[in-house]
């Protein structure tokens, strides 16, 4: 008696469709497949950037780290 039966899920869902109508749940499914689907594509993405990215980062911070011993240098120099 205190569970949910298939009678109630029925008349929900019957609600829900006369309120939103049949176009609009299927537009909002739509979206939702989409939002998941472009989910996904992001996180295999973000995986196969990670190696790469990692390499780029690294670069640019020995990069860096020359820089600034050559400033150093410069600065510790008398002018």
């Amino acid at each position: 008696m205190g569970g949910i039966g298939i009678w109630q899920i029925l008349i929900v869902a019957l609600v829900v469709l006369v309120l939103f109508g049949r176009g609009r749940i299927s537009e909002m499914m739509g979206d939702f497949g989409k939002g998941i689907s472009s989910f996904k594509k992001g996180m295999t993405e973000e995986v196969d950037d990670t190696p790469a990215s990692k390499a780029q980062i690294e670069a640019p911070t020995k990069d860096a780290a020359t820089t600034e011993t050559k400033a150093s240098e410069k600065s510790d120099s008398p002018s």
